[in-house]
């Protein structure tokens, strides 16, 4: 039968089968089909009727083709119940000489232990040329066969003659590839088990809460009976703490005495007394409220006597709060146990053994478990408690704006206008990319510049046929040095500003914007060369033409669809089927593509003018009235965020900002598909930075920070004094950079400002604090730069990327990241050695 494919053409007809039963069917063009691959769509299933089968679907071909739409049952001879096998299906090949109109489009067997489907209509194949049976092919198909083997279990000899057409090495392969897969399984399942049986032996910690009230003239003492030989006590103490050390005979402080006395018996002769005196400086407005940590190494299991006096200017009464614990390992194993499952977490990632979200769960899951056994495991509020929401509410509300705003073809026509701009010159553009990146992330949050830059590289890489990942990671390297240049541009560097204690100290939002500016353009203008050096020997232009770029990347685009179909009925079975059928159909087009295809590296484009009116033409604008809307928004949004940081009034964080502006967003353009906006948020990409919150702080719990800053203050003490400022410089700042890659930087600068502090207030040490705090920002920002989990903005980035089908590896960003990092670490050395040591800057 043959139909003329016309625009007007809708055509029905009823179809008699043998069986008596009817089956209508309609034809009519392919209106609005979105690209020039077949698409199939089955929207009801199969009968349980044995010799019949009802069949509802509609099939989209290939631009110039009809759509093909039956409804009816289908009768299914008998003989072809046992025709099919998956081989046939992962070959593609129907028997045409058995297909007349009465053939359905899709024929399902009878054989319940298979799923798979035969298409039957060659032009959804999209190859007008047979498969190639070569072995070749034949390796191909069994490996995307493997990919849905999983989704039920076949039981035919067919599928034995497939593997025994296999050639011995890739059955070796294959055989060692599923012992490796089976092996790591088993192993982190182990592990798994283990950590919850651990984490669930062990009950919540459950230490209630003291109140007392101290004065001049009252003191508080009680007695600690419920310990174990050689634990360790842990004492939290709440009140109006200021934040470092002072001048006792000049201020207000609480004095904390722990002491403990070992009677004579069999292991000591003569008693023994350790006492600790722990001072903790009170605020003069009494108006903070700050709990203070604090672990001391007890001699053995008799009982503790805890002392807390007030040295006062006068006789009012400071009210206090205070809880205790026993620890049952010491410090030194709680750091080590923190330093194992800090680089298990870590082996994981780089080796992509699992998603760095699991990654980071099971990370979590290790942490928790072993404060269990320490006898400090948390309750699930205080788990809870851990995440910053702030973080998560800013990376949710700055999706659902970019979602909202990729609809509008902006991204596109920016990608364009970057290209016009350059001139069709790569390195002039990505070298004005990576500078607006920098100047937008001293003002505003990274994960917001990555954001909104991310989408816009990724669509000028595909209109000028370049790599986006090293774009990208060129991008993400710079916005971390950009965001260090302000007080506002990093989240160290607000935690910083925001300390009282360093404010005292003459370290405020000028002062420290104006010093930490200067010294980031000279990072910036030292780092384009050597960026350009990096990228010496790497080709940006994708090797081959754009059309096999595209096809590589549909077929990447198409694979990844159907993994995500986890099936529940056979209907969607048979569309992940159909899907992985598709893959195959490209592949081979792809095969016959790059057979005649004659490489060709790109180099600059000499034509440059010609393609941008061709670019123009092509991608534009789509909706401007939602345009204006998202633009409105978002500059509001942006507003907000610089009125945030100067106008105190003002009672919104950056997280409340974005939700906010999501939300106004939202109700503007009047969005009715409200799953597609879902669809586009990275849930993979908060769940990790939930996960990694509460791994960083576990492991804060497991003193790790605390030890990395009190190792820090020992070798600065134990360097000469006349080259003690230098030294210090140099260990806080490459320090900071290496701990701030490996680990999240905001607790650890949290942790090593009153560190820094004490140690500048230490008469024995004798340092100024600006030059030490100057060095601890340096390293935190710049030592983001590290590795792909240094910083949030690279995990967004490498979210977003993935998104499109473009994501980086652990490896593949830390081998330009970690250069970089050490190249601007060095920089940024010599700018503070200089203007401390060599001019006496902050003195």
């Amino acid at each position: 039968m043959y139909l003329e494919n016309k625009s007007n053409l809708e055509m029905e007809m009823t179809q008699t089968s043998a069986s008596g039963h009817q089956c209508r069917s309609s034809l009519r063009p392919p209106e609005a089909v979105a690209g020039n691959f077949g698409e199939l769509r089955l929207l009801q299933g199969i009968s349980e009727n044995g010799d019949t089968q009802k069949l509802q679907q509609s099939a989209v071909l290939p631009s110039g083709q009809c759509v093909i739409h039956t409804e009816g049952f289908v009768p299914v001879r008998k003989e072809d119940r046992h025709n099919f096998s998956a081989v046939n299906f992962l070959r593609g090949k129907t028997n045409s000489a058995n297909i007349s109109e009465r053939s359905p489009l899709l024929r399902f067997p009878q054989d319940e232990s298979i799923t798979y489907m035969t298409v039957h209509e060659p032009s959804f194949v999209g190859v007008d040329e047979p498969w190639d049976s070569s072995s070749l092919d034949i390796e191909r198909r069994f490996r995307l066969g493997s990919e849905v083997a999983s989704l039920t279990r076949s039981n035919s000899s067919d599928k034995s003659e497939a593997l025994e057409n296999l050639s011995l090495g890739f059955r070796l392969t294959s055989s060692v590839k599923c012992c490796l897969r089976v092996s790591k399984v088993a192993t982190m399942f182990a592990i798994v088990v283990l950590c919850s049986l651990f984490f669930s032996m062990y009950p919540d910690r459950d230490n209630p809460w003291r109140m007392l009230a101290v004065s001049p003239s009252d003191s508080f003492s009680m007695n600690v009976t419920d310990f174990r030989d050689n634990a360790l006590l842990k004492l939290q103490v709440a009140g109006p703490f200021a934040v470092g050390m002072i001048d006792l005979s000049t201020q207000e402080y609480i004095l904390i005495q722990v002491e403990q006395t070992e009677e004579p018996g069999q292991r000591r002769r003569r008693t023994q007394q350790v006492i600790y005196n722990w001072t903790v400086p009170l605020h003069a407005e009494r108006s903070d409220q700050r709990v203070v940590t604090k672990t001391f190494e007890m001699l053995s299991s008799d009982p503790i006597t805890i002392t807390v006096q007030a040295f006062l200017q006068d006789t009012e009464v400071v009210p206090l709060s205070m809880t205790h614990q026993s620890l049952w390992v010491t410090m030194e194993t709680q750091v080590a146990i923190a330093g194992i499952i800090l680089s298990g977490v870590y082996i994981l990632i780089i080796f992509e053994i699992v998603h760095r979200t699991l990654a980071a769960m099971l990370g979590s899951l290790a942490a928790l478990a072993a404060l269990a056994v320490i006898g400090n495991r948390p309750s699930l509020v205080t788990v809870v408690e851990w995440i910053d929401y702030e973080t998560l509410a800013l990376l949710f509300g700055m999706m659902v704006l970019v979602a909202i705003f990729s609809e509008t073809g902006f991204f596109d026509y920016c990608a364009v206008k970057a290209y016009q701009l350059s001139r069709g010159r790569v390195w002039p553009m990505i070298i004005i990319l990576c500078l607006i990146a920098a100047i937008l992330s001293a003002f505003l949050d990274n994960v917001t510049t990555m954001m909104l830059f991310t989408p816009v590289t990724i669509r000028l890489c595909e209109v000028l046929n370049l790599d986006p990942r090293h774009v990208l990671i060129a991008e993400v390297i710079f916005t971390n040095i950009g965001g260090a240049a302000t007080a506002v541009g990093d989240p160290p560097n607000v935690i910083i500003v925001s300390n009282q204690g360093l404010r005292r100290e003459g370290i405020d939002f000028a002062s420290f914007t104006g010093y930490m500016f200067l010294g980031i353009c000279l990072v910036l203008l030292t780092s384009f060369p050597f960026l350009r050096m990096l990228y010496w020997n790497k080709k940006l232009y994708n090797k081959e033409s754009i059309e096999i770029v595209e096809l590589k990347h549909e077929i990447l685009v198409w694979r990844q669809t159907a993994q995500r179909i986890n099936p529940a009925s056979r209907e969607e079975t048979a569309v992940k089927c159909l899907l992985m059928q598709k893959v195959l159909t490209l592949e081979n087009l792809l095969r016959k593509m790059m057979k005649t295809f004659q490489r060709q590296i790109s180099q600059e484009d000499k034509n440059w003018e010609q393609n941008i009116q061709e670019l123009q033409k092509k991608h534009r604008i789509t909706d401007r009235v939602l345009l204006v809307k998202c633009v409105s928004v978002l500059a509001v949004v942006i507003f907000v965020f610089f009125l945030n940081s100067f106008v105190p009034s003002i009672h919104l964080d950056l997280g409340w900002i974005a939700i906010l502006g999501a939300l106004w967003l939202l109700v503007l353009a009047d969005i009715q598909d409200f799953e597609i906006i879902l669809h586009r948020v990275e849930w993979a990409t908060l769940l990790f930075f939930a996960g990694l919150f509460v791994l960083m702080e576990a492991i804060a719990q497991l003193q790790l920070i605390d030890y990395i800053g009190e190792q820090t203050a020992l070798l600065i003490k134990a360097v000469p004094e006349d080259q003690r400022l230098a030294i210090a410089i140099i260990l806080v700042m490459w320090v900071s950079a290496l701990a701030s890659s490996l680990i999240d930087n905001i607790p650890f600068t949290a942790t090593m400002i009153p560190v820094l502090i004490n140690l500048s207030q230490d008469a024995d040490v004798n340092l100024p604090v600006k030059p030490l705090i100057f060095a601890l920002a340096m390293g935190a920002c710049l030592g983001g730069n590290g590795t792909l989990i240094g910083a949030s903005a690279n995990v967004v980035c490498a979210g977003i990327a993935e998104q499109h089908g473009y994501g980086f590896s652990f490896m593949e960003f830390f081998k330009l990241g970690f250069p970089m990092m050490i190249m601007t670490c060095m920089i940024a050395m010599c700018y503070l050695l200089a203007t401390h040591v060599g001019l006496g800057w902050n003195m």
